[in-house]
């Protein structure tokens, strides 16, 4: 069975954020009055956690500015930048111009908690 990853992110309006990672395109699978889990792929979710259920698992207080970078490797760059474009029309903040390196192009994202994001593709 292969590894699956749960990232969890605490949230101030859970309806809120459930409202935007829907605008995003992206389904939840299960939620309750305080959680809710967004399906990125078969094998990841991110769980949306109030801020007191956060609380309540972690072991130090939720940490001020970026601890982690979320980066969703997508198809293609209209992928990408459809993605963004989502996530600002819903109310995100966009995190300046994209990046090309390598192959790489990369946009990026802060959503309605401040959690960064960041959308790419390699080698297209």
């Amino acid at each position: 069975m292969a590894t699956k990853l749960f990232v969890n992110l605490p949230v101030a309006d859970l309806a809120r954020s459930r409202s935007f990672f829907t605008a995003l395109g992206l389904d939840f699978f299960g939620a309750t009055e305080d959680m809710a889990s967004v399906v990125i792929s078969e094998h990841t979710q991110v769980m949306l956690l109030t801020e007191p259920v956060f609380a309540g698992y972690a072991h130090r207080p939720p940490a001020v500015g970026t601890e982690a970078i979320l980066v969703l490797g997508l198809e293609d760059r209209a992928a990408v930048d459809s993605l963004v474009e989502k996530a600002v029309a819903a109310g995100a903040a966009g995190l300046g111009p994209a990046s090309e390196d390598g192959g790489m192009y990369q946009r990026g994202f802060t959503d309605l908690d401040g959690h960064q994001w960041a959308a790419l593709t390699i080698g297209e």
